[in-house]
């Protein structure tokens, strides 16, 4: 059995223990008039200000799986893990384009989700099942390796009862965090996740900016640091400070597919869709950079670990142990215990957005539409609350019952995944034009293809989905796969389109009108809105 780290266990529990009394006090902070409402657990009564609004998506974009692998990237690989950085630089801009749109119409008509809005602007239940489907299929790793967070804390922690002891005492912790997770989401919704993240984000800030002077302070500097980066990256061939001319299509194409996928994610959408007002949405573009910075500066954690010898000498070491062993290495046990909880927390808020917004998809989305079109506010409410449940059960299962390295590369593909529905998001926000049997047919090109060139790539881990990037067809460059099947998408949905217009092919009801989606809280247009129920 591993030595217990009992100072850092004790200050980590302690925080865990407060974060969860304030996710199931959240169940009554800002109570609406009618909690049996898929708009009040779902989306917290679309009532988040500037300020939580912002906390909100900071704790759901920047996850604890943010904080292990962009550093374990930069640890295994040198400069080309920093793509996460210039990626949310190039997302922020791009997404104030179009997301005070998306707030506005789903204001005006009740949309809860993507697939909602998709439905009511093509007027096809097909193309908003497919988007949905997809965000669920997308989310679900992404949930998974949340709990690989916690689990690589609790790992270097030492409890668990190490890797000779049986599943259930080795898993016993994960178990007991699963459950707290579980319960609070099931009773507050969205608002339990919008209260943790304060505390989350604060951890968060005060760890990394403590890390960034105190570490290297320890290490002898930052020209110690980059110069033991560069010797062991010379040693080892594993990577290098610059981004390798062979490399750079793959890092740019990367980042911009990574970019355009961020909020296509149902989780960023539900925080987006929480907010109160346009202006929230626009302000909060307009400042979630300075999370970019927290960023670049977490990165950095990559090169202070080789630095510190992290792993020097074990063979196949484990980079998601990288920074967690680094905190262990280098602070006082105390600072170590509040360093994991903003790991462990950070695991916390996402996967519990996550599990909302997937619940969010498979109840309006596939529930609703196609199953029991009669369902009331409180038969969603209450559905959507069982089926978080059953989609973090399976992420917990997910994660158990395969290995690691598997559910990262699935998040990767789900990346790949949940960027195929942008052009039926994002198109819809500005045009009509697009015909949704094209866009179907978009779609369906890019998933087939994407995931085709992914399950062809091996690496020394794995056979199959071993990586995310391939030659790009016509160009003859190493790329973003994901990207390359965008682009085929787009191809596919434009020339159909074309097609289907010139033989007068007939579309389905738009129910929105050009003033929906310019409008704000308090409009004409929200006044006299029809409830959310009737949308459908």
């Amino acid at each position: 059995m591993k030595d217990v780290n009992v100072p850092a266990l004790v200050v980590f529990v302690l925080f865990f223990a407060l974060v969860t009394v304030m996710g199931f006090l959240a169940s009554r902070w800002r109570r609406a008039d009618d909690s049996a409402h898929l708009d009040e657990w779902g989306l917290g009564g679309r009532s988040f200000g500037t300020w939580v609004t912002w906390f909100l998506l900071g704790g759901d974009l920047y996850t604890a799986y943010t904080f292990v692998a962009v550093p374990a990237a930069v640890y295994a690989t040198g400069a080309a893990g920093f793509f996460a950085v210039p990626y949310t630089i190039i997302a922020y801009p791009l997404v104030f384009l179009f997301l005070p749109r998306l707030w506005s119409v789903s204001r005006v008509h009740g949309y809860v989700t993507p697939a909602d809005f998709v439905r009511g602007r093509y007027g096809s239940r097909p193309l908003s099942l497919v988007v949905a489907l997809t965000g669920i299929l997308a989310t679900m790793p992404y949930i998974a390796l949340q709990l690989v967070g916690i689990q690589a804390v609790l790992d270097v922690l030492g409890v668990g009862g190490g890797e000779n002891a049986n599943w259930f005492v080795k898993d016993l912790p994960l178990f007991i965090a699963f459950g707290v997770l579980a319960a609070y989401t099931y009773s507050s919704g969205l608002r339990a996740p919008a209260l943790i993240a304060f505390v989350k984000d604060a951890l968060v800030y005060i760890v990394i900016i403590v890390a960034v002077i105190y570490i290297p302070i320890r290490l002898g500097g930052y020209g110690h640091i980059f110069s033991a980066a560069a010797d062991h990256f010379k040693q080892t061939k594993a990577g290098s400070l610059t981004v390798p001319d062979n490399k750079q299509w793959t890092y740019a194409t990367l980042g911009l597919g990574s970019a355009m996928a961020l909020f296509m994610y149902p989780h960023s959408v539900t925080g987006v869709l929480a907010s109160k007002s346009r202006n929230t949405v626009r302000r909060n573009m307009a400042i979630m950079p300075a999370y970019s910075l927290m960023l670049g500066l977490l990165a950095l954690l990559g090169f202070m670990a080789i630095a510190a010898g992290v792993g020097s000498g074990v063979k196949g070491y484990n980079s998601q142990l990288s920074v967690p062993q680094l905190f262990a290495n280098v602070f006082p046990d105390w600072f170590t215990g509040v360093a994991f909880a903003a790991i462990g927390i950070g695991a916390l808020v996402p996967a519990a957005i996550m599990s909302i917004a997937a619940a969010n998809l498979f109840t309006r989305n596939v529930y609703k539409d196609w199953l029991k079109p009669a369902a009331t506010p409180a038969d969603e409410t209450r559905v959507a609350k069982l089926v978080s449940l059953l989609v973090k059960v399976g992420a917990l299962v997910f994660v158990l019952g395969m290995d690691k390295q598997a559910a990262i590369n699935l998040q990767l593909l789900g990346g790949l995944w949940i960027l195929q529905t942008f052009v039926a998001i994002v198109g819809g926000l500005f045009t009509r034009w697009f015909h949704h049997w094209a866009l179907f047919a978009g779609w369906a090109a890019g998933m087939v293809y994407g995931t085709w060139k992914a399950y062809g790539i091996a690496s020394p881990a794995t056979k199959h989905f071993g990586g995310n990037a391939d030659k790009i067809p016509g160009i003859g460059e190493i790329g973003y796969i994901g990207l390359t099947a965008f682009a085929l998408n787009l191809i596919v949905a434009v020339a159909l389109t074309l097609v289907l217009r010139a033989v007068k092919a007939p579309d389905g009801p738009d129910e929105t009108k050009p003033s929906d989606y310019s409008a704000e809280a308090g409009d004409d247009e929200l006044e006299n809105a029809p409830e959310p129920v009737a949308a459908h």
